[in-house]
């Protein structure tokens, strides 16, 4: 993949740990480390279809059976516990949009598609609003800078841009349903409104400054029919619980049970990244040094980062390899690269300890 093979006149910066923090624009390439995962990794670049359509459908069940379960339990406990369970089994079925992402045309025949009509439009977060959008984020030259539409130096910022960061993930299904129930046909039926919906309100990002440019091509037909079906899934939404089809306290706690899973994954964002690059074009290795692993033993990380996202350094370094095989990719890398490779600062114990860096961070970029 192009972006393990850096250019030969790089010398790796060698991985202290404990050591002074060096610019993330300084880092130097690991010309080893990349070597290794190019060469390590040749056989698990092949999705297992049986793996995705099963972990997929399962969750998917699991989660509209807790749905159903919160909004048809007698009781407030078990309505509460099928609730969690609806988020939990919805958010790792929403997480495979980030696969539909990089697996290859053709690959999994019909999961696209199945993944936006049983999740992609109910939830309304359809993958046109990802796809176009998250290969910029892997872009050598665009990530970490103005051009990337996944970041933001959050560690740079303000104190209060981490709280708000994840609070504003809460109202997310109220603005989903507004762009797709009203500024969908609006932008149809006043021309001059459709260039800056597709440019700023076309997106899952978070960086305010990127303008998205129109889709091409087989995009633009993918884009038109998933846009249409999230305009008529929000239509029915917002005149089901207008004309009473169906009781607004189904609604409410449908909208409850969404709203919690994109703020599952706000916080997971929020710990993704170290989020300290100043804007400046980064070499591989610097990239992947301001990104996380947060590998076994713990078990957590398999719920609050589904679908391989545990691994999200890695997946930075090796992007075409599918999510079912990067635990085996960490292991190979991990027992093959000597203690003072670059590829062993990128692995972390856990959340809370990400979320403090980020914080102290933050409150230090807040001061300067």
């Amino acid at each position: 993949m192009t972006t393990i093979n850096p250019p030969a006149d790089r010398l790796a910066t060698p991985f202290v740990s404990g050591a002074a923090k060096i610019p993330k624009s300084a880092i130097a390439d690991d010309k080893a480390m990349l070597r290794a995962a190019s060469e390590l990794t040749r056989d698990l670049v092949n999705p297992g279809a049986r793996i995705y359509w099963t972990d997929f459908l399962v969750s998917t069940l699991l989660g509209y059976a807790g749905v159903a379960g919160a909004i048809l339990s007698p009781s407030i406990g078990w309505a509460i516990v099928s609730a969690v369970i609806a988020v939990i089994a919805l958010y790792r079925a929403g997480s495979f949009i980030h696969e539909l992402t990089h697996i290859r045309k053709n690959a999994l025949p019909g999961f696209r598609l199945a993944w936006n009509a049983l999740v992609g439009v109910p939830m309304l977060i359809p993958s046109f609003l990802y796809e176009g959008i998250h290969s910029l984020h892997h872009n050598r030259t665009k990530y970490g800078t103005v051009e990337d539409p996944e970041y933001l130096p959050l560690a740079l910022m303000k104190p209060w841009t981490v709280p708000l960061f994840v609070i504003v993930a809460a109202f997310a299904p109220i603005a989903l349903l507004f762009r797709f129930a009203v500024l969908t046909p609006l932008s149809f039926l006043i021309p001059p409104l459709r260039k800056p919906v597709m440019e700023r309100y076309s997106g899952l990002i978070i960086n305010p400054l990127f303008r998205r440019r129109p889709p091409e091509g087989e995009f633009r037909r993918q884009w038109a029919w998933q846009e249409g079906g999230a305009w008529a899934w929000s239509t029915l939404l917002i005149a089901a619980g207008v004309l009473g089809w169906i009781p607004l306290r189904a609604l409410l706690i449908f909208g409850a049970i969404a709203s919690t899973t994109l703020v599952f994954n706000q916080i997971r964002t929020l710990v993704a990244h170290l989020w300290e690059n100043d804007g400046g074009e980064l070499t591989v290795t610097a990239q992947f040094l301001d990104s996380v692993n947060v590998p076994p033993p713990g078990i957590l990380p398999e719920i609050w980062a589904p679908v391989g996202l545990r691994y999200h350094a890695l997946h930075h370094l090796l992007p075409g390899v599918p999510y079912h095989a990067l635990p085996e990719a960490h292991r190979r890398l991990k027992d093959a690269l000597p203690a003072d490779s670059q590829y062993h600062g990128a692995n972390y114990d856990g959340l809370p300890g990400l979320v403090v860096r980020l914080v102290q961070g933050s409150a230090r970029g807040g001061v300067a």
